[in-house]
């Protein structure tokens, strides 16, 4: 089971004239569910102060499979799909609190980065420690079909 990274109720100034979830608000969501994957890597406020590092976002791919309400309750679970020396592959996969359904997912490259100097560093040695941990708890786990996915329209 992929651990949950963040949930929340969807705010009514976060709904459109549709009465739907705002596309920006369902990257908000993965972007909390990000600051919750760092928590439980080291990387919470204090494991920032302690190593000097963060993590920075370098790309992102955001695939809507259904509308939300406003008051709906999701849950954000997070799918560590690689990851070496610097870098987070991961998946956030947006759905009801109940689990019952997918509403959208998120592939991500995450970079480590020192803070002092702006650049890309190796992470830190006990941050690294529970990368690997948390990888070898997901072994196994199917990807899913969205990962990988490139936009683009068919040649004709």
């Amino acid at each position: 089971m992929l651990p949950i990274t963040y949930h929340t109720a969807v705010q009514p100034d976060w709904v459109d004239y549709n009465g739907h979830l705002r596309d920006a608000y369902y990257l908000l969501i993965c972007s909390f569910a990000s600051d919750g994957l760092m928590g439980r890597l080291g990387l919470d406020e204090a494991g920032r102060a302690r190593t000097g590092h963060t993590l920075y976002t370098l790309e992102c791919h955001l695939n809507f499979l259904a509308e939300v309400k406003l008051g709906a309750a999701v849950q954000v679970r997070t799918q560590l799909l690689g990851h070496d020396r610097k870098r987070l592959h991961i998946q956030h996969r947006l759905e009801t609190v109940a689990g019952e359904r997918l509403l959208a997912e998120s592939e991500q490259m995450l970079m480590n980065i020192d803070t002092a100097s702006g650049r890309s560093t190796p992470f830190d040695a006990q941050v690294a420690q529970r990368v690997a941990e948390l990888a070898e708890s997901q072994q196994g786990i199917p990807r899913s079909e969205h990962v990988g996915r490139v936009i683009g329209l068919p040649v004709r």
